[in-house]
């Protein structure tokens, strides 16, 4: 027998749209098109971690002491990833995209979204080893300013080393990771060069818009924290941002095939989620 999801409380929605509203209005960050049942967790976490019975006393508390607001923003997002975070996605990128990127003479990668900075550590390895990391520029782009720091630091607990390493061998790398990192008191720090051309800087998928012409665009497991205008919103972004025949790989469970602009998009390797910006809107049709 099936039990049906118990109905959310009308004043718990009133109270998070307050709390969401107040985020807003006051310090600029906008969460209100963020997936409902995401954002109830996620609030009740920061309420949690900032010692607040409510969400309202946790509202009025931000409104006045802008010192708990990186405590907020750190429950309110996710940083959950892998170096090479589903091999297959970066197989695909090594194997059916690395050869049409070498026809550019220089290369921008838009990391959208890169949390703690594995997926960005994951293209550096991968552009490195495919002879292209010397003519690329990444962009590593985050709301979240702390895993934007974590992840310029490049530093990660040696006990995560392992998964790390099964998926880069089952991505296709070419040596062993250790070639990209040293370790010392428990911890691994990617080699400094990885990110000597990365340009790391706080964007907000919900309100800014498109700052570069890229030739790919990762964004990896953020949509799905998206409701539907929001994810229109930041797919719209990524079209723009994209030169024509450039790249855009979503997360596994992530797709544009129903968004407005898919009309922008040729499905390339629609399995492992890359679609390529088609050469013309007149195209589109196509």
């Amino acid at each position: 027998m099936t039990v049906a999801p118990v109905p959310a409380d009308p004043a718990d929605m009133v109270e998070l749209d307050l709390f969401l509203e107040a985020l807003h209005r006051r310090w600029h960050y906008d969460f209100r098109s963020y997936s409902r049942a995401s954002l109830v967790r996620r609030a009740d976490l920061a309420r949690e971690r900032l010692g607040c019975a409510t969400l309202s006393e946790l509202q009025g508390r931000l409104l006045r002491d802008g010192s708990i607001l990186p405590d907020v923003i750190d429950a309110m997002t996710v940083q959950v990833s892998e170096l090479f975070r589903d091999p297959p996605y970066y197989l695909a990128l090594r194997r059916e995209v690395v050869p049409h990127l070498r026809t550019f003479p220089s290369l921008k990668v838009w990391v959208a979204g890169c949390a703690d900075g594995e997926e960005l550590y994951s293209l550096a390895i991968l552009f490195r080893e495919e002879g292209l990391f010397d003519r690329t520029l990444f962009y590593a782009t985050e709301i979240n300013r702390r895993a934007l720091q974590r992840a310029e630091t490049g530093v990660y607990p040696i006990d995560r080393l392992p998964v790390f390493s099964q998926n880069y061998q089952r991505a296709g790398g070419t040596g062993t990771l250790a070639d990209h990192y040293t370790a010392a008191y428990g911890r691994v720090a990617f080699d400094r060069a990885l990110r000597d051309r990365t340009v790391f800087t706080e964007h907000n998928l919900a309100t800014d818009q498109v700052f570069s012409e890229v030739h790919l665009v990762s964004c990896r497991n953020v949509l799905i924290y998206f409701d539907s205008p929001l994810q229109d919103r930041a797919l719209g972004l990524f079209a723009q941002a994209l030169t024509r025949g450039g790249f855009l790989g979503l997360g596994s469970h992530e797709t544009l095939r129903f968004s407005p602009h898919a009309r922008h998009f040729a499905a390339f390797d629609e399995p492992d989620r890359i679609w390529r910006r088609r050469a013309s809107q007149e195209d589109a049709h196509a």
